[in-house]
């Protein structure tokens, strides 16, 4: 039984393998250029939380220069949602908008601009300091799903070579 779970494995590697397949942090500079992104977030709380994730998914080295600075503009938005019969809201959907754009360094030349949009939903209890810990902990999750979709997205696109143009067909 063992024997045929170690050929199944083999046998899937190599049509991964042969598939093309590689593992998007596995090409060159991918890793290396996340970590040399310097993100500037607009002050706030919602600012701080969205820098402070990006900072941990980039794997900022701070101590090698900065090639490329992350520019973030957040919008939030919340919005009542289950209201009960005397009018109060028992549910919120809160939306976080952040829109990037990344510049090359020194030139500040324009490389990439993007935008995320996270929506979620928390509870809003009838205790006023458990509603502001759901709001608060609304904005923790929409800032780091936010700093995910864009270390995804930079990953992506420096996986494809674009930092340096458009790849040439042919």
């Amino acid at each position: 039984m063992r024997g045929l779970l170690v050929l199944t494995l083999a046998v899937c590697g190599l049509g991964l393998g042969a598939c093309g397949f590689t593992p998007l942090y596995a090409q060159r500079g991918v890793v290396a250029s996340l970590a040399a992104i310097e993100v500037t977030a607009p002050d706030g709380r919602a600012g701080f939380l969205i820098r402070e994730h990006l900072d941990d998914a980039f794997g900022r080295h701070r101590a090698a220069p900065a090639t490329y600075r992350m520019q973030l503009a957040i919008a939030e938005a919340r919005y009542p949602r289950g209201v009960r019969t005397d009018n109060v809201a028992s549910r919120y959907e809160y939306v976080m908008t952040a829109d990037y754009t990344l510049t090359r360094l020194p030139s500040g030349a324009p490389a990439k601009k993007g935008r995320v949009r996270v929506e979620l939903t928390y509870d809003s209890a009838d205790q006023p300091y458990a509603s502001i810990a759901a709001q608060q902990d609304a904005q923790e999750r929409a800032a780091e799903e936010a700093a995910r979709r864009i270390q995804l997205e930079l990953a992506a696109w420096l996986a494809t070579g674009e930092p340096s143009g458009p790849k040439k067909k042919g």
